[in-house]
């Protein structure tokens, strides 16, 4: 297939990209700048310039191929800048447009999602639908309107990431949280440390999604995740280690002071299951774990963080 990739050079669309062009696919890859435009370039992509706002772009790039994977997401906006609301509208417009110039050609697309809040303290399976909610919930409407287009002939699907794809090279969560602990001086868990998070290694997120694109059915949420949840405090003792300093509890009252804007979502308890898509798709993940990962070390070199 000829597939277009939006967010192609970022963390997982780079991967993502790779692992299409490795098993034979083309890959035309949407790039923002200069910079993001030579990383496509070299992974072995064409390169269509623009972003995902600019929707007649993204309407060329979708009517040119044979599927579309929509990664890209306003990170900086969401995160930095604090302005989720705004970085939804976009993906919102983003998936809408691409639905339209794919409506009724039984295409994929297959658009980026996420598992954090789907039903927390409870272990969640693919078969939730849960109502938006403020913040990164926000995208629960993304998701509700890629998946009708099942009903307009488009092969859409959902790819809800864990909270953390990680791998070397990762500028996410887990390294925007090892840099907190450095900062204190102390790898921090919250409470008991038993809140649990759902991981996954880059590489098995990246065939997941190959897999869909190739063989999911319409309609489909997948769930790329391949560790159920990982307590809080075996990761922060994961990272104490790695950078010798003690390990401890905070509150729930000092979280946001601590880790700043993840404060709250570091004290989510959101076990995650797979065990549909796993069938679906007869995808294994054989990644290392997120503990192994981060004891590997690369998330204890100097590196920007990513939003």
């Amino acid at each position: 297939m000829r597939v277009f990739v939006t967010g192609a050079s970022g963390w997982i669309g780079s991967a993502v990209t790779t692992e299409l062009i490795n098993t034979g696919h083309q890959v035309v890859g949407l790039a923002r700048s200069d910079s993001s435009a030579a990383a496509v370039q070299a992974l072995g992509a064409e390169v269509l310039r623009g972003d995902i706002q600019d929707l007649d772009v993204l309407r060329a790039g979708a009517r040119d191929c044979d599927g579309v994977v929509h990664m890209a997401f306003r990170h900086d906006v969401a995160f930095r800048d604090g302005d989720f609301e705004a970085a939804v509208d976009s993906n919102q417009a983003a998936i809408e447009t691409i639905g339209d110039e794919l409506a009724g050609s039984d295409r994929p697309l297959a658009i980026a999602s996420g598992v954090a809040g789907l039903k927390p303290g409870t272990l969640a399976t693919e078969e939730e639908r849960p109502e938006p909610f403020p913040g990164p919930g926000g995208r629960i409407q993304n998701e509700r309107t890629a998946l009708a287009l099942a009903d307009r002939g488009v092969r859409s699907m959902s790819v809800r990431f864990s909270p953390t794809v990680h791998g070397d090279g990762d500028g996410g969560f887990i390294k925007i949280i090892t840099e907190a602990d450095r900062g204190h001086g102390l790898a921090a868990y919250i409470d008991d440390g038993a809140a649990r998070w759902p991981a996954v290694h880059i590489s098995d997120a990246a065939r997941l999604v190959r897999l869909g694109i190739e063989h999911a059915p319409a309609g489909s949420v997948l769930h790329a995740v391949a560790e159920e949840g990982v307590p809080m405090r075996e990761i922060a003792e994961a990272i104490g280690q790695g950078l010798s300093i003690p390990v401890g509890s905070v509150s729930a009252d000092e979280a946001e002071a601590h880790f700043g804007f993840l404060g709250r979502f570091v004290a989510m308890d959101m076990p995650v299951s797979s065990a549909i898509t796993r069938e679906l798709l007869d995808w294994t993940p054989t990644g290392p774990g997120l503990v192994q990962d981060i004891a590997a070390g690369h998330y204890f070199e100097e590196r920007a963080l990513k939003y």
